[in-house]
């Protein structure tokens, strides 16, 4: 700066125009910034912005120096003897300027004849324009002082800020008693102002994963508002200097800390932006992680991001108890909700106070708060704690309660199982809150049920059931922030914490249900096709009484609405509506659920196979999508993993002959296999078993097992007759059996995509050949079959497509397998 200082006297000395001047400012001012990055490194947060302050002060210094010179030549008066003064406002003021902030200044001056002090005024101002600073700039007569800070409470907080920078000191008293007048002039309406400003703000900027560091709740206007009234009272520079019984030092300390943190997250914002920027957006937070040191990561940046979070609320917390200390005697409390004040000493009688509070809304009273902090508690909850713990849950406004915890940084104490999601980002571009605050905004949506269907469904649960629904919806994300499936470690902390809170059996192992399977009515409505019976199944197996269907329904919803603002829209509602009501239907169909459930069981068990992971994706999908649930009921997964892979090499048609204990013939077919030739030819042996299973890509898989063992001969034959089956234009005499009608059951209700037909009669030779030859004359595609023979009976059971060949034709098809035409 000496090297500068030296060129500017040199400039003066040769009268150089004040452009000329100005470019050295400008190039020292631009070397400047372009260092900042490197100076930040080595310094400390409001460190670094004081350092900064003092750089834009030589500056102005200069400025005015330059202008003195420019004006009164080498018979320049003493500064004192000017009636100008340089004032710094706003954060420059309180020498917390961040790097591109606006630099708030003031030039005050008295309008005394014989200084032409406005013309001076224009020479600072113009030379500081043509250095390319961010200026923001009042000029005003120190008589102008009072009256200007009654136009605006925004001017008023700036004045009251000031700070002396260079000129005449004369000027700057009068200008201090002027303030000091301003202090003074109506507090409580300065105060009420404020506050409602504040309020407004904290609805406008509330504490997201994308917070506002300067406007929103737990930023800087927070901290600033404390000083702000504070100095209106007792004139202090800083927060630390208010009395102590305002602001305590084993207060202050955390608050400290947190402040110092946001003001070097707030530098490195501006540094990493090369803008003014106070929102934290997602997309900064690797660049701005970096400049405050932490690793090159994920786990990195969600640590940073977590810090963060915590700070804001250690700002709102420690703001909101001095706040309330310095102006107790000037605001009253608010109408619109129950305002409670501490009662009890010991920290369980404060929770017993707040749970029987909590019969309507309420807030805490910041005294609340503060006995919450101080109040005597054991190391971690004790079988009391547990006991008030657990009333909790029962009450119609347990957010009340659970808010006013989390406002006090104590919910992962009353409840461990949230300790890990406390201030936890969510970086997953759907998200907008933290963890816990998402799980409040939760409890709150179902405390508030907006939908009066949902809220029916709601209010017809039992009282525990609605408790134990309650405890669901705030610990549904309990798992997250761990490396195993946060759907699981939920439900495994859920059913710990419900059984200290002595919840009934029944209930935790619905919850445990609930919470494992949270987030997968919205995925299903919003991904599946909700017309496709096979999904609506599936999803209901999951949940099979209307009980059970109509809490997912709720937690659902609840989830949804505290994400953030319009993700739970009309649309999606509808799906989910519609989702629940085809769910509701498929209850009915006891048999179908239950082999779905089966089925996911073991689509579940084949996600983990390390052959199954070994496949390509488009693979993994292929198996998972196939239609035929008797594939995964009937066949372990390295058996469906061995099939599918024979799929998935086929060209025409494949088939497997083992005849170790007894003949069993695979065939897995893309052509037409006219399966009711084969079973004739080989009518002398009994079939007792047969699967058919739908794959993917239009190709079947087909297994039959014979009662006998096939002679040596006879397996050259069979092979013969196998490739044969695949040309349809064979054909064969079969007997014909004898089925009674009273022998043949259709189901054409069985579900919405399939029938089922069954045959209960005498085993006979050519009985099966019969049947599956009559359907491939009529077209009926057969879905799956089971063929079973016990005691000379067969019990076969055939799912068959709904393709319009089958139902229309029922009467014809009994008729034909009974021969009574």
């Amino acid at each position: 700066m000496n090297k500068v200082k030296a060129q500017i006297e040199e400039l003066l000395y040769s009268n150089a125009p004040h452009f000329e001047i100005a470019k050295v400012l400008k190039k020292d001012i631009k070397c400047y910034f372009d260092t900042l990055e490197e100076t930040f490194t080595t310094s400390g947060g409001k460190d670094f912005l004081v350092k900064h302050t003092k750089k834009i002060d030589t500056v102005l210094k200069l400025v005015y120096q330059v202008a003195q010179r420019d004006m009164f030549g080498n018979y320049a008066p003493l500064k004192n003897a000017i009636p100008l003064a340089l004032v710094a406002l706003g954060s420059y003021g309180r020498e917390q300027l961040c790097v591109y902030s606006d630099i708030d200044l003031m030039i005050v001056y008295k309008d005394i004849p014989g200084y032409n002090v406005k013309e001076m005024i224009e020479k600072i101002l113009y030379i500081l324009w043509d250095t390319g600073l961010k200026l923001g700039h009042r000029v005003h007569t120190v008589e102008d002082l009072y009256a200007v800070s009654k136009t605006d409470i925004t001017i008023k907080t700036a004045l009251i800020e000031s700070r002396f920078i260079d000129g005449s000191h004369f000027v700057w008293t009068e200008t201090e008693n002027a303030i000091a007048k301003i202090r003074h002039d109506e507090p409580e309406a300065f105060i009420r102002l404020k506050l409602e400003e504040q309020a407004y703000k904290h609805r406008r900027f509330p504490l997201t994963m994308e917070p506002n560091l300067k406007e929103g709740v737990g930023g800087f206007r927070d901290a600033n508002l404390v000083f702000w009234i504070g100095k209106i009272f007792y004139n202090v520079d800083s927060i630390r200097e208010l009395p102590a019984e305002i602001v305590e030092e084993k207060e202050y300390r955390p608050f400290r800390i947190a402040l110092e943190f946001l003001f070097r997250v707030r530098s490195a914002l501006h540094l990493a932006t090369h803008k003014k920027e106070d929102k934290l957006r997602l997309d900064l937070i690797p660049a701005i992680a970096t400049l405050l040191g932490y690793e090159a990561s994920k786990e990195g940046h969600m640590k940073f991001a977590k810090k963060v979070t915590e700070s804001l609320k250690v700002i709102r917390l420690y703001s909101t108890i001095w706040l309330e200390r310095l102006t107790r005697d000037y605001i009253t409390p608010h109408t619109d909700k129950k305002c409670i004040y501490p009662k009890e000493a010991d920290f369980n009688g404060l929770l017993q106070q707040l749970c029987t509070s909590a019969d309507e809304p309420f807030y805490a009273h910041p005294v609340f708060f503060k006995q919450l902090l101080v109040a005597d508690r054991p190391e971690r909850p004790d079988d009391t704690l547990y006991q008030t713990i657990h009333a909790f849950f029962y009450r119609p406004h347990a957010y009340s309660i659970l808010s006013t915890l989390s406002f006090c940084g104590l919910l992962k104490y009353v409840i461990p199982p949230v300790k890990k999601i406390v201030d936890l980002p969510q970086f997953d571009g759907y998200h907008q809150y933290a963890v816990d605050i998402h799980s409040l905004r939760c409890v709150y949506s179902l405390e508030q049920i907006e939908d009066p269907f949902i809220e029916s469904l709601y209010l017809r649960l039992g009282k525990e059931e609605k408790a134990m629904l309650k405890l669901v919806v705030f610990l549904h994300d309990a798992g997250k922030g761990r490396k195993r499936d946060h759907h699981l470690v939920g439900a495994s902390l859920f059913k710990v914490f419900a059984k200290k809170l002595q919840f009934e059996p029944t209930l935790i192992q619905m919850g445990e249900r609930l919470i494992h399977y949270h987030t997968l009515m919205s995925n299903v409505a919003q991904r599946e096709d909700l017309y496709n019976e096979k999904v609506i199944i599936a999803f209901a197996s999951h949940f099979k009484t209307k009980k059970l269907l109509d809490m997912i329904y709720i937690l659902t919803y609840a989830d949804m609405n505290g994400v953030g603002k319009d993700i739970y829209t009309s649309f999606n509602a509808r799906l989910i509506r519609i989702l629940y009501q085809r769910s509701l239907e498929a209850l009915d169909h006891t048999m179908m659920i239950d082999e779905a459930a089966k089925r996911i069981k073991k689509e579940q068990s084949l996600k983990r196979n390390a052959d199954f992971l070994a496949l390509s994706r488009t693979q993994q999908r292929k198996i998972l999508q196939i239609p035929s649930d008797l594939l995964f009921l009937r066949y372990r997964p390295k058996r469906i993993i061995a099939i599918a892979r024979k799929a998935f090499e086929l060209e025409n048609y494949a088939f497997l002959i083992s005849n170790e204990n007894n003949l069993v013939i695979e065939v897995i077919r893309k052509e037409s296999f006219n399966l009711g030739y084969f079973l004739a030819k080989l009518s002398a042996f009994d079939v007792v078993n047969m699967d058919i299973c739908k794959l993917f890509d239009d190709l079947k898989y087909f297994k039959i097992d014979f009662s006998v063992k096939a002679n040596e001969e006879d397996l050259m034959l069979i092979e013969n007759i196998l490739h044969k089956s695949f040309d349809p234009k064979q054909k064969s005499t079969m007997p014909t059996p004898i089925i009674k009608k009273n022998e043949i059951e259709i189901d054409c209700e069985h579900s919405k995509t399939y029938a089922m037909m069954k045959l209960h009669t005498n085993n006979q030779k050519g009985l099966l050949a019969y049947t599956i030859n009559l359907f491939d004359i009529m077209g009926i595609d057969i879905v799956s079959a089971k063929i079973h023979t016990l005691k000379k009976r067969v019990r076969d059971l055939f799912l068959i497509e709904k393709n319009g060949n089958f139902c229309h034709n029922t009467d014809t098809i009994i008729n034909k397998l009974s021969r009574e035409e």
